[in-house]
Parts: C-alpha cells; structure tokens; sequence
C-alpha cells in the first residue's frame, strides 16, 4: 500500500509483488515519496517468506500506465534493491531488475520525466532492452514467468492484457496462479474510474469480461487503488453496466423538452443528471458526461450545434 491518499487515490496506490518467493515481479512503484520504500523493504525482507540467497529480490518491474502514481516511485525502488542487495549479498554480482511498460504512442511529459530520471542513475541499477533502452516494451498477449512450485509454465505466468482508455497505456495482467486479475486504473476496487477515451475504455472492459467469460476465468480483482473484490467478474461487469446507464441517462435526458433557455449543454445535462448529489461533485462528472457525448457524437448518436466547454450545445442527431 502507497500512503498517497486523495480524492483519485482513494487511500492510496496500490503495488503488489507476485509470486511464492523471491524474485518476485513488482507491479508498479508509487510516487516516489520517501514513505513508500521501507515498506517495500518490510516486505522483501519478510522473516515468514523463503528467500533465496542467490536470487535477486525483484527480477522485473511492470509499469501498468503512465500516471506519476504509479511510475514516480521507480528510481527509489531501483536505488533500494541495490542497497538490499549490498547489504544481504555482500560481494556477489548485482542482478538488476528488468522494467517493463507497454510503449506509448504519444509522447507524454510524464514519461520523460521517468526516462530523464533513469537517465540521472548508474546504469548498472536496471537492465536494458537489447537495443539499450531502459524500458522494455510489452505488448498484449505477452507472458512473463512467475517464481512458483508449480511445473505447470501456464498457471507460472502472467499474462499482459492491454487496456486502453484509462490511458493510451493502460494494461492488465492476470494470474492463471491465483486466478486473480491485476487491473490497476482500469478497474479500481470501488467507486469509478477517469478515462482518457470512453469509446476505447468501455471496449477494454468488454474485453476484461470476455476474457472472464470465456475460459480464463477470475476471481478476485487486485485494483491501483481500493480495496481487493472477491467477485471480479461481477464488479467489472457493474463498472460496464454503470457507464452505459450514465449513457443511457444522457440519451433519455436529450429525448425531453430542453431546459427554459430552450438548449441542452453539457452543463444542464449535469445539472439534471446529477441532481440529487453535492454540487462539488457536478465539475468532475461534467468531465465524465463531456466523455460520454464525445463518445455519442462520434457513433453519431447526438450532434453539437455550437457552444464550447460545458455550454458546448447537444441535440439528438
């Protein structure tokens, strides 16, 4: 757990090491606030877990998206391993750990934030690509092995499902193990989530469902933020089942007589839609029924005579 509460963390961001003992892989390393590696540390260097003196603590480091939440944290995970490794391992060689993220499309000052501190560190704390790069590209489908008992390689892997739509980034990864499916801010464990493109994100969770439904089936959701869901199935389906409701509320919305200045804009769709919540809530759902419309207006369902921002104007097509 990463004490970083806050109305978008909720009680903070969560990271999870996978597998029975080291090494393990990381998913996600936090802000990068001073708080979070003694825990990390607290964790690895647990006295009930088995720890194999000639392996490193964490092979490989996956980076579920681009948020500085999530990836901050990585040059103080990395100098931490390092110091561990010194410090249990005396003078044995240093196996560094392997970073991996899926690539982005579009560049984001984020990343080169992440790219320039890496950049500042000795190299000899993380492994490159074969190419040189810091950070090693996932892509969809893509297994990375995981330290267990079993002889079976399948349920000894974990599996990378991109997600878009949280993010251009944004990815899954499931536990065949533990039937347990990593949804980092896909799928938090409650209330919803932001996205940067609501067409793309309900697909993604479609796709979760899917992948749910039909073999690989889940059972708890180990979230970015919030508590674990037992019921994963169930809870992603309600996260798909609310945005269509919020879009179907949208669409019944445009169907009545407009407000007295006679028009519908995002602003007064917010302002009936979410008549009953507090006000401070109605800024941040503008966001989400912008989205929503955006996403309308491109299945060419609504239309935008004129206005901008929240007063931008909509008619059923």
């Amino acid at each position: 757990m990463y004490q970083n509460p806050s109305k978008f963390t909720l009680q903070g961001t969560n990271t999870y090491l996978i597998g029975e003992h080291n090494p393990y892989i990381l998913v996600d390393t936090g802000h990068g606030l001073e708080t979070y590696p003694p825990f990390l540390q607290e964790a690895l260097l647990d006295h009930t877990s088995t720890i194999h003196a000639d392996k490193p603590y964490i092979s490989d480091i996956i980076l579920s998206h681009k948020h500085a939440d999530h990836c901050y944290g990585l040059p103080s995970v990395l100098k931490l391993l390092r110091q561990l490794w010194a410090d249990h391992r005396g003078t044995s060689p240093y196996q560094p750990p392997r970073i991996h993220k899926i690539p982005l499309h579009t560049p984001d000052p984020r990343m080169q934030y992440v790219f320039e501190s890496l950049a500042s560190l000795p190299p000899e704390l993380f492994m490159a690509d074969p190419s040189g790069n810091p950070i090693h590209d996932l892509h969809d489908l893509q297994t990375l092995p995981v330290t267990t008992s079993s002889a079976d390689a399948e349920s000894a892997s974990l599996l990378v499902l991109h997600t878009p739509g949280h993010t251009e980034d944004s990815l899954c990864l499931y536990y065949p193990g533990d039937r347990a499916i990593f949804t980092a801010d896909t799928v938090l464990g409650h209330g919803s989530s932001v996205f940067e493109d609501l067409r793309t994100y309900m697909a993604s969770l479609r796709r979760i469902i899917d992948f749910g439904t039909e073999g690989s089936k889940y059972g708890p959701v180990y979230p970015g933020h919030g508590p674990v869901v037992d019921d994963g199935l169930r809870h992603i389906n309600n996260y798909l089942r609310n945005r269509i409701t919020r879009e179907n509320q949208i669409l019944g919305a445009l169907q009545k007589s407009p407000p007295p200045d006679g028009v519908w804009t995002t602003w007064t769709l917010v302002s009936s839609i979410y008549a009953d919540y507090p006000r401070d809530l109605w800024e941040a759902a503008a966001r989400s029924v912008d989205m929503h419309l955006r996403k309308l207006e491109a299945e060419g369902r609504v239309e935008s005579p004129g206005g901008e921002g929240r007063d931008t104007e909509w008619i059923l097509t």
